[in-house]
């Protein structure tokens, strides 16, 4: 991957206006959205990973090519780390290696989160690496702590990392963790260390700042 990318270019500069009402809308009420029956074969898969062998849950959303799924993997080897993006052709792009504790399913994250929460799972570790910014202002609600789904995270618990190369992306999911009672940290990440993933080496490589917001969800 070729380090030429450009930062977010945005008409947007600061927190959203609407953000605080828009995630207090979602917060009081539930998360209803039909689950695509090709999420519902993906999540099958996820189960019949679990029947197998029980072990503690990493998730790795919108994993792209799932080169980050593969260092979790190494990071936390007592956890099934499972990946997950929606696209096929990213999915595609994997160097499958020898590993036996990942999997790779290619489904919408916010369908599997739903299918998790109902199952009454929740997962040790939660990571959402360079997630697609939406950077247009009218776009607030295709972000992740704009959406309907971002109370299913609360739901799934455990350690939550998201990281992105737009400083502001960052601190407005955590203020909707705020607004949601929880209490994280934002951070900018080291300019030299080890990348999770292609984008993480590309932005660092081009030269962008990187941020990270972490939390550990109580309930």
């Amino acid at each position: 991957m070729q380090a030429n990318s450009r930062p977010v270019s945005s008409n947007q500069h600061h927190l959203h206006p609407k953000l605080a009402v828009v995630v207090h809308r979602h917060l009081q009420r539930t998360h209803r959205a039909a689950i695509a029956a090709h999420n519902i074969l993906a999540y099958e898969n996820l189960s019949k990973a679990l029947a197998a062998k029980s072990r503690p849950l990493v998730l790795d959303s919108f994993c792209g090519t799932g080169h980050s799924t593969a260092a979790l993997a190494a990071r936390h080897p007592e956890h099934l780390v499972v990946g997950i993006d929606k696209s096929a052709r990213r999915l595609a792009k994997h160097p499958r290696g020898s590993s036996d504790n990942y999997l790779l399913l290619q489904a919408d994250c916010e369908d599997i989160w739903n299918l998790l929460t109902h199952a009454g799972l929740c997962t040790d570790y939660h990571y959402m690496l360079y997630p697609n910014p939406w950077p247009k202002a009218r776009h607030l609600q295709r972000r992740i702590h704009g959406h309907a789904s971002f109370p299913l995270l609360l739901q799934l618990g455990g350690k939550l990392e998201l990281r992105s190369n737009w400083q502001v992306y960052v601190e407005e999911f955590g203020c909707a963790m705020h607004l949601a009672g929880q209490r994280g940290c934002v951070s900018r990440l080291a300019e030299s260390g080890p990348d999770l993933s292609l984008f993480e080496h590309k932005y660092r490589r081009s030269g962008h700042d990187l941020w990270s917001y972490t939390v550990s969800i109580m309930p």
